[in-house]
């Protein structure tokens, strides 16, 4: 298992070149990545996106990366910029009567006036990217792999404790017959002895109304369900494989299980046991939410 929080860091060192990679990750339904990088390496960003998308399958990325020339560096001219800017600034001169000649260092400070050479980008460079983009996924996921092992740790004691509630509801239920029976007969007889007369209660009608609440408030089939959900959670939570949608899902059933339980029954141990189930599923929620 692993959790979609992490942060891996990698640099690469060529013969003419520096390149370092951050990633940073948090939680996200779908994978969202967000690149920043120099205006030199814009028409690599497709490859840097399958590249860490190979790797990653949910999580909001953030990825920063610099590159760095360590040799002399070409540049060139961005005319139709410059000649925009002097067309602009002759067109104030004229127009407000303006003296002054123009300064070409005021030119060379506009942005984007003087650029890198687009075709300096050779393979080793490349290279060298992809290389630091790897190294720093493997730095990345080492740690959600730490944080997932935490994760895993934690929700099994938690699954546990909603184990644990299963026999206290089951066991609390097994007697819901008696106790029916015994409170419906004690509320008839108090009925009917209101004016003093005494009246037999006929013993085949009392079992049926018994039997008619004691369905009503069986809760055996979502025990059942609850126990299977259950072992599915822990089954997913042992696999190798992405199972965050997985976990997701099963909470959901387990909810709707401790649900019903609450409104099936009345008794107060079975209440109070499915409310510790939902305040345990609840809390796995927020886990499960950080999880790939």
């Amino acid at each position: 298992m692993k959790s979609m929080t992490g942060y891996g860091r990698a640099s690469v060192v060529g013969e003419d070149f520096l390149v370092s990679v951050d990633l940073k990750t948090v939680n996200n339904r779908f994978l969202d990545i967000h690149l920043r990088l120099n205006i030199e390496l814009s028409s690599l960003e497709p490859a840097i996106k399958r590249q860490i998308g190979s790797r990653l399958s949910r999580g909001r990325v953030d990825v920063t990366i610099n590159f760095e020339r360590t040799s002399q560096v070409a540049y060139e001219l961005n005319r139709p910029l410059i000649a925009g800017y002097l067309s602009a600034l002759r067109e104030m001169q004229q127009e407000f009567d303006i003296a002054g000649e123009l300064d070409i260092n005021v030119l060379a400070r506009v942005p984007g006036a003087l650029q890198p050479s687009r075709d300096g980008l050779d393979e080793k460079m490349i290279a060298g990217i992809e290389k630091a983009v790897d190294e720093a996924l493997d730095e990345l996921e080492r740690m959600r792999e730490q944080e997932g092992g935490a994760l895993c740790t934690e929700m099994h004691e938690r699954i546990e404790t909603i184990e644990a509630l299963v026999p206290t509801i089951e066991e609390a239920a097994a007697g819901l017959v008696d106790l029916y029976r015994s409170r419906l007969q004690k509320r008839i007889g108090e009925l009917l002895n209101r004016d003093g007369q005494v009246v037999d209660l006929d013993p085949a009608r009392l079992a049926q109304e018994v039997a008619y609440l004691s369905d009503r408030s069986d809760v055996s089939e979502e025990m059942l369900r609850l126990r299977s959900h259950l072992a599915q959670f822990r089954e997913a939570l042992d696999s190798t494989r992405e199972t965050g949608k997985m976990l997701d899902f099963l909470l959901q059933e387990l909810n709707r299980e401790a649900n019903t339980t609450l409104s099936k029954s009345a008794d107060l141990s079975i209440k109070e046991a499915a409310l510790a189930i939902k305040a345990e599923v609840e809390k796995l929620r927020e886990q499960v939410q950080n999880v790939e």
